[in-house]
């Protein structure tokens, strides 16, 4: 039997928020070269500030100036820093007391191996030379020589400025993995690379499933039968795009919708282009248009997309238990 298939797989979006005016006081601090704090109704000094107090569950609106020396209560060595991390070389992890703040912050510690770490010692922010309002405004902590680590009684990273505060910020969310493909779906993938759509049926009921299981969804019989399905089909449900996003390689508005294959028991999702978007329906006929033959891999985007074949529309029975 060949091997399966696998793939490393990326799925990003920035994720844009409003900060509200307690998160927004803490990030307009350190875009201010500051580091805010927030104090509870128990007169605890929390850094960042919580929005909300966790005794009285009140606004917080208490807000302190702390210093951006402190002291590390815990820490951890990261020896194999990964992307997105602050730093491409190992460095440490830290929580930080800050002087003035009853909390600890948690931040990277730039120290070049961890027998230069120790709980209790002292360090300072590193602040970064242009801060916009985010936490990576703090660059990193950075050990303070012993014979300047006296108690600082407030930040130092800049003159104070009257600037707008920050009311939003942009988040990257990012998650990469390993898709490793069942032994039928790989079948699906290295079919698609001679220009084949290939599904499978079920022994029981007959059902005819691309891309295909390992199992009926319907009885959960084990699928074998490879079945060879043409490229043509009928569109069952749809939606038009209209909406533009980070990475969108269409200019909407585009159509994606789901095509039911001839000879197929479940559509799968592909676009419906060379024809306006809202001109698409439901039971229209399209046919698969292929990338040049030198483009192809082991992938669904060998077909660049699904184009009206101009016959007459499906009639409704033959679909409708598809929507």
């Amino acid at each position: 039997m060949s091997r399966t298939l696998s793939a490393p797989v990326t799925v990003a979006f920035d994720y844009t928020r409003s900060t509200g005016p307690v998160l927004g006081r803490f990030l307009s601090g350190l875009r201010d070269g500051l580091v805010v704090g927030g104090r509870t109704s128990e007169g605890t000094v929390v850094v960042p500030p919580p929005e909300f107090d966790p005794v009285t569950h009140a606004a917080v609106d208490d807000f302190v100036e702390v210093a951006d020396t402190g002291i590390v209560t815990s820490w951890t060595w990261v020896p194999e820093p990964v992307e997105g991390q602050p730093f491409d070389r190992p460095f440490a992890f830290a929580l930080v007391s800050l002087d003035g703040a009853d909390t600890p912050l948690l931040h990277a510690l730039d120290v070049a191996s961890p027998g230069e770490v120790s709980t209790g010692m002292r360090v300072r922010v590193r602040w970064r030379e242009e801060r916009v309002g985010a936490i990576t405004d703090i660059e990193c902590f950075e050990p303070v020589a012993a014979e300047a680590a006296e108690v600082s009684t407030g930040s130092t990273g800049g003159a104070r400025e009257t600037l707008d505060p920050v009311t939003g910020i942009v988040v990257p969310i990012e998650l990469d993995y390993l898709y490793a493909a069942s032994p039928e779906e790989s079948l699906f993938y290295r079919s698609l690379a001679e220009g084949r759509l290939v599904g499978q049926r079920c022994p029981t009921c007959g059902k005819v499933y691309i891309p295909p299981r390992s199992a009926c969804p319907s009885d959960g019989t084990p699928t074998a039968e490879e079945v060879e399905l043409p490229d043509s089909g009928t569109v069952t449900t749809f939606c038009i795009v209209n909406v533009p996003f980070l990475g969108q390689r269409i200019t909407p508005p585009y159509v994606s919708a789901y095509v039911l294959l001839d000879g197929a028991d479940i559509a799968f999702l592909h676009l419906i282009l060379d024809i306006p978007a809202e001109k698409v329906r439901m039971g229209m006929r399209v046919k698969a248009v292929w990338k040049p033959r030198n483009e192809w891999g082991t992938t669904i985007e060998n077909i660049s997309h699904f184009a009206p074949t101009g016959e007459p529309d499906a009639d409704f029975e033959t679909y409708k238990q598809h929507l």
